[in-house]
């Protein structure tokens, strides 16, 4: 039935045959045709009511129905009667006729689908913009002639049963109540919602009381403190530093009660612990408004001090850029706020917060996930264009990354940048995205304080009784442009025309509050000279001003250090007793009872026995369990997430066990014992921005555990550079703020083409600098197994990425000793372990990092050479300059070249060309610099021809090996087959 036949079938003479069929409809859906069927079910919110009309209705003393109050007595004329139909009363109980009584439930029908209308559409209707600007249309689904009523029903009174609060009213009265419930300066959108309990919360919630907080004379006098601090700080930063950009909140300061509101209420239903995330704008409010942050720490950043202590390192950020923490009280319960720093990347710091929420529950222990929540901020134009959002959602409900739900916060500026609306979003509203997991949506005005902190105090519940996102969308203006130095009327002339024009919120509330009584204009005015004293007295004490100690090593990182510079020469203790390697390796190699272990998994079972038995032949798999295992059992969480992370993308890890016959899950590192750590591996979403966003934030607060990511393929981490670049690799010099996220990135060149071969190491390395992160291509499991073990063994923390590797998962020669996991820690350069000639008679020493090792070793097995020797970089940084330095001293007449598989202007070649240089002349050694063998520069990581792939791979390795140093290849030269095959 489409909407056109409502306002056509609910007239004269259908009247009496709707009514009819809706009682057989309630009797037996099946009943009807599938057209009533569907045209029905939009009334379901009515359905009871109408029910206990059709099916027995009492008559009050003026022979009215009222719906749903039956009287027992009249019980027995209820029952259905032949034919499934539902029987009506006698109309002689009530001196009505059969007709009568169904011309009056047709009213209800009527009158209840236009209520319905104003749930779903009341929203297109609202008192949404202040400007003014975008007026809402009236909606034809929301006239209730459209429903069969004319102006003269207007005063006729009907039955709804307590519908809107009312048993019955006027017509006239109920679309009264409607429009101020639904379309008043709150616009709800909540009917998509398919949990009916979360549907008739909010129904309840905002019909209970016409969607209005009543509030207290102290309560609006608390809105208009926090109004006019918010306020006065944004005018008074304009009038001290005029121009200098703050992305300053005015024209939104309604936000800053709305928050606070939502701490308290939140405090008050059980939350301790809220992490924030937020883009710049209205940063420095909040900062010191919710925060607390000194004024005059602020004005000092004004005036282009540091906001860290002298004796701190780092390069600081922007004043809009930074976070803080902070603890507040409301009526005696305690919640600690945690802002997190972002960069300038709209709403990268979503995930990031997201993952610090998941990892402070697991640390108190909030399995309920009622005491910590995340609370975004976000911008209009952001929230609608930025995929970010969209995947944060799509993480909000998933078992590995839920946190009990999100309170989302859009400060509807209705304009990105120079960007309106219109260009910037195809849907109705920058929230639609929101719908994807069908989260509630309030918008409200702005400029109505009263009901922006009705609203906020609506999601908090929400939330803390659901556990799932909702979304407070405060439509508002900015009152500046894009920043304080900005022109905004060239592209929004008429927006900033009226912007120009009208008072601010806080003027329009203390005048609102002055017309009610509650306050003089006198008091009004002396709040805000108040305020605006305090700021010029913290102003003045801004130049004497000091940051404290940063708490960059507090709480959970106390006792962790900034590393002092000296990296290479730490010999971190990450060796492991045997005994214990073997009680892990039992768990690995043991079926579990009772349970069908697949065939193949069965063998490989074995094979780990067999390995931990006779000390000899760990493969890679096997030495990153018993890494994370030997953890487990010293109390260290371990945690990996990644896309088919359980299994492993290359079928290696099978750290999940799947019955064949019920698929059961056994973890088997999740019972080493009783008292372990917990061991979670998750198989993450297909989506790498998000997740690697959200392990980073995990790893923020949790020091620790072991927190890795692992991509698919490591080229696959080209949708996370953002997280790369302004996270992980430089949040410890901007916000000292520490990581030991390790990144597995799988690399190698095996021929599979451009886009699975690559993890761009070239990427990470120029990111490296000031013992920033940690950049390995590890050969050895035992390698690898050291290095996971010290990221959390030492007393300083660095994000560790990894060139994982692929082939050499299962490489028969790229397996360690029993030995090498018992005796020694990781090992940054490995040199050459086969005896060759006197190292004077060395002629060649080959620097290689990865995978082309073993190409290379069993090339100069096959052709029987003996003077080069092979030496691998496990760790490309930081650079182990005086480790390469003491290898290289043994062979005084070699010259050196360094192989790499990747083309020349990828992989390592422009990190490691000059650092050797340095230090061959730092030795004298002849003839002063490395000579390059591999691919030439290319735009392409990798050829998509197999066997393309192995003559280039050949050819490599060649060059590398026996090609003279006056033949070697220019790397980047453009190179043709003709001039390869010349040389």
């Amino acid at each position: 039935m489409g909407d056109d036949v409502e306002t056509s079938f609910l007239t004269g003479a259908n009247a009496v045959y709707i009514a009819e069929v809706y009682s057989r409809y309630l009797a037996d859906p099946s009943s009807v045709d599938p057209s009533w069927v569907a045209f029905f079910g939009e009334l379901r919110d009515g359905a009871e009511e109408l029910s206990g009309d059709l099916k027995g209705p009492s008559w009050t003393s003026r022979g009215n129905a009222v719906i749903g109050t039956a009287d027992p007595d009249a019980a027995p004329a209820a029952k259905a009667g032949k034919n499934g139909k539902a029987a009506v009363a006698p109309a002689a109980a009530a001196g009505l006729s059969t007709a009568e009584v169904r011309a009056h439930t047709l009213d209800s029908v009527r009158a209840l689908m236009m209520i319905r209308a104003y749930r779903v559409r009341g929203h297109l209707v609202a008192d949404l913009d202040p400007l003014g600007l975008n007026k809402n249309n009236e909606h034809p689904e929301l006239d209730y002639h459209s429903y069969g009523f004319t102006d003269a029903d207007l005063e006729r009174e009907i039955f709804i049963d307590n519908v809107l609060g009312m048993e019955s009213a006027t017509l006239r009265k109920i679309v009264e109540v409607v429009r101020e419930t639904y379309c008043g300066t709150i616009g709800v959108e909540f009917m998509h919602i398919q949990d009916p309990e979360q549907k008739s919360w909010i129904q309840r919630r905002i019909e209970g009381e016409r969607n209005h907080t009543r509030f207290t004379p102290e309560g609006k006098r608390a809105i208009l403190e926090r109004l006019t601090e918010a306020e006065g700080f944004e005018k008074f930063l304009q009038v001290k530093y005029t121009g200098t950009k703050r992305f300053g909140l005015e024209g939104g300061e309604t936000v800053i009660p709305a928050i606070e509101q939502i701490l308290k209420r939140g405090s008050q239903l059980g939350l301790t612990d809220i992490n924030l995330g937020m883009a710049h704008r209205g940063r420095l409010n909040l900062l010191t408004s919710l925060l607390h942050k000194p004024y005059q720490a602020i004005f000092s950043e004004f005036q282009g001090n540091s906001a860290n202590p002298d004796d701190v390192q780092g390069s600081g950020d922007v004043k809009y850029h930074l976070g803080t923490s902070a603890n507040r009280e409301f009526d005696g319960a305690v919640v600690h706020l945690s802002l997190q720093a972002n960069p300038s990347h709209l709403e990268a710091a979503d995930p990031v917060v997201l993952g610090k929420v998941r990892a402070k529950q697991t640390q108190l222990g909030d399995t309920d996930r009622k005491a910590v929540m995340a609370l975004l901020i976000h911008g209009d134009a952001a929230f609608a264009g930025q995929g970010l959002v969209a995947e944060c959602f799509g993480l909000s409900q998933l078992k590995g990354y839920r946190t009990g739900g999100t309170i989302h916060i859009v400060i509807n500026n209705q304009i990105g940048f120079t960007t309106s609306p219109q260009y910037s979003r195809s849907g109705q509203y920058c929230t639609d995205i929101a719908k994807m997991v069908q989260a509630p949506i309030f918008h409200v005005n702005g400029d109505d304080p009263e009901a922006v902190v009705h609203t906020a105090r609506i999601v908090t519940e929400f939330r803390q009784e659901f556990g799932v996102d909702v979304v407070l969308d405060m439509v508002c203006y900015r009152r500046h442009g894009h920043n304080e130095s900005d022109e905004p009327a060239f592209t929004q002339p008429l927006m900033y025309d009226s912007i120009a024009h009208r008072q601010t919120t806080r003027t329009l509330y203390a005048q609102k509050l002055v017309s009610q009584g509650l306050i003089s204009q006198a008091e009004a005015d002396g709040l805000a000279d108040a305020f605006t004293a305090r700021l010029e007295t913290e102003f003045q004490a801004a130049t004497s001003y000091k940051p404290n100690r940063a708490d960059w090593l507090a709480g959970k990182w106390e006792g962790l250090e900034a590393l002092n510079g000296e990296e290479e020469f730490r010999q971190d203790r990450t060796e492991v007793p045997a005994e214990v390697l073997r009680r892990v390796g039992t768990a690995l190699s043991t079926p579990p009872e009772n349970f069908d272990t697949n065939r193949k998994i069965l063998r490989q079972m074995k094979a780990k026995a067999e390995m931990l038995e006779t000390g000899q032949g760990i493969d890679w798999a096997t030495a990153e369990a018993l890494a994370f295992g030997s953890l487990l059992l010293e109390g260290t969480r371990v945690r990996l997430s990644g896309q088919d992370s359980g299994r492993g993308t290359f079928s290696h890890r099978h750290s999940v066990l799947i019955d064949q016959t019920n698929e059961n899950r056994h973890i088997p590192l999740d019972h080493l014992d009783p008292a372990q750590a917990r061991f979670e591996v998750i198989d993450s979403p297909l989506s790498e921005f998000s997740v690697l966003g959200f392990e980073y934030g995990y790893s923020l607060a949790e020091p620790k555990a072991l927190v890795l990511w692992e991509a698919q393929f490591g080229d696959f981490a080209n949708g996370a550079q953002v997280i790369f670049d302004q996270f992980i690799s430089s949040a410890e010099s901007k916000w000292l703020r520490m990581s030991g996220l390790v990144c597995l990135l799988p690399h190698g060149y095996e021929g599979q083409g451009p886009e699975h071969s690559s993890a761009r190491p070239e990427r990470y390395l120029q990111l490296c600098a000031e013992d920033n992160m940690q950049v390995v291509n590890i050969t050895s499991p035992a390698n690898y197994f050291h290095a996971l073990r010290r990221q959390v063994h030492r007393n300083f923390r660095k994000p560790l990425i990894v060139m994982a590797p692929k082939s050499l998962l299962r490489h028969k020669l790229a397996v360690s000793p029993l030995s090498d996991f018992t005796d020694h820690g990781f090992r940054r350069v490995l040199p050459e372990t086969k005896t060759l000639v006197e190292d004077d008679k060395i002629t060649r020493v080959v620097l290689c990092s990865g995978k082309v090792y073993y190409d290379l070793y069993q090339a100069r097995e096959d052709q029987g050479i003996d003077d080069v020797a092979i030496v691998r970089i496990e760790q490309l940084y930081p650079w182990p300059k005086d480790t390469l330095m003491k290898v290289l001293k043994r062979y005084p007449n070699a010259d050196v070249v360094w192989c790499q598989e990747e083309p020349a202007n990828m992989g390592y070649w422009t990190f490691v060309d000059r650092r050797i240089e340095f230090f061959l002349q730092e030795l004298e050694h002849r003839p002063g610099r490395a000579s390059y063998a591999g691919r030439p520069a290319a735009a392409s990581p990798a050829t998509g021809s197999n066997r393309g792939h192995g003559r280039e791979q050949a050819l490599l390795v060649e060059q590398a090996l026996t090609w003279k140093r006056d033949v070697l290849p220019q790397p980047f030269r453009r190179a043709t087959k003709l001039s390869i095959i010349g040389q």
